[in-house]
């Protein structure tokens, strides 16, 4: 069956297009119209209202959301984390790991396989496994019991269970340079994370294969004027990828505001972080066993008050950051989807463009979702489904 989107106001990386339609074909978008070209009738055509018609967004970074955290390691975690991910516009996710025992790790691993064998929402091509790798001086919300260093052997142990797409670790960490070369042989990528790291010794890290930071900003050296660290290191370097939560409390408005102004859109990728706290307001929740208070969209460590993930829907991270930066909207949406797709090698994903797949986002003027497609089927947003 063909689909066409009309009267959409498409804006994709580089394109602004009021008034467009977009045909749709087998999962994959067939042709995008311009507003003076005339429109044949299709199998079924929807007036999109003047609406933002955007890429679905990719998700990289997410534990969590409306009660599940995917550290229950079963599909029916895994399953609403991605039925409520489908309601933030996030068509493709990445399920993400915490610093846990190597036991729970493939418990975890093998729910999102069971999820990847058959998924009903967005997508899910692989996992984000975010420590055990990790430096316990930077563990923020992480378990430092059970940091641990680099050991490839495990990675390819969860690696069998459910592919893994990229790897958050301490780059300073003993074994480090040859765990990141390993990875980046067997095309999983790797990022800064949970470190103490120099600039020199990220640099080293880089020159093996690490090409982005996660949650820039956060748990890593930060810019010091005899030192400038990771923090620095990002702002400067023209090739790593950074990690943003725009949520206001992981990075401040002028921080924010600092990044957009000194790094290209092409470098920078929205994530949400976000926890079992995300969709459910204020309490307590668990975070990997942790015990984590949320109020007023912030959420924080019970024992110790550190930044524990966050409430952030995807969407609502894409109004805050078009609200600070001075990129026009079709600059600014590379860093929902296309510099998340060029990262991880996702080829098809990212752009409304002859040929790519056809996961794509409808958005109200205040950036609230109106209907999501995967793959050219629009998925419904209001399936009632209980958590495990």
């Amino acid at each position: 069956m063909k689909l066409l989107l009309k009267n959409a106001h498409l804006i994709s990386p580089d394109l602004d297009l009021p008034g467009a339609a977009v045909l749709i074909e087998n999962g994959r978008i067939q042709r995008v119209f311009h507003p003076e070209e005339a429109l044949s009738a299709e199998d079924y055509t929807l007036d999109c209202g003047g609406r933002m018609l955007l890429p679905g967004f990719i998700d990289i970074h997410a534990h969590g959301a409306d009660g599940c955290d995917i550290s229950a390691g079963n599909l029916a975690s895994v399953r609403h984390i991605a039925w409520r991910k489908l309601q933030e516009g996030v068509t493709t996710w990445l399920p993400t790991t915490l610093t846990l025992a190597p036991e729970k790790l493939e418990e975890i691993a093998q729910g999102c396989a069971d999820y990847m064998a058959a998924p009903e929402f967005c997508r899910v091509p692989g996992l984000h496994v975010e420590g055990p790798f990790i430096n316990p001086l930077k563990a923020g919300a992480q378990n430092p019991a059970y940091a641990r260093a680099p050991d490839f052997s495990e990675l390819q142990r969860l690696h069998a269970r459910a592919r893994v797409l990229l790897v958050s670790l301490a780059p300073e960490l003993p074994g480090a340079l040859d765990f990141i070369r390993r990875a980046t042989e067997i095309g999983i990528r790797t990022s800064a994370a949970h470190s103490a790291a120099t600039a020199a010794e990220l640099a080293a890290a880089q020159a093996v294969g690490l090409t982005q930071l996660t949650h820039f900003g956060n748990a890593m050296t930060p810019l010091h004027h005899r030192e400038i660290g990771i923090v620095g290191a990002g702002l400067m370097d023209d090739f790593l990828k950074l990690e943003l939560i725009p949520d206001g409390h992981h990075l401040s408005s002028d921080m924010l505001k600092l990044v957009f102004k000194l790094v290209p859109p092409e470098r920078l990728m929205l994530i949400t972080d976000s926890t079992a706290a995300s969709w459910l307001g204020r309490g307590e929740f668990l975070l990997g066993g942790l015990e984590v208070i949320v109020e007023h969209g912030r959420a924080v460590l019970k024992s110790n008050a550190a930044l524990a993930g966050s409430a952030l829907r995807f969407n609502e991270g894409l109004k805050i950051a078009a609200s600070l930066s001075p990129l026009p909207l079709h600059q600014l949406v590379k860093t929902t989807s296309w510099n998340q797709a060029q990262a991880l090698a996702l080829d098809g994903f990212g752009k409304i463009a002859p040929g790519f797949h056809a996961d794509l986002v409808l958005l109200d003027a205040d950036f609230s979702v109106w209907k999501t497609f995967v793959a050219g089927e629009e998925r419904r947003l209001t399936l009632p489904i209980s958590p495990a």
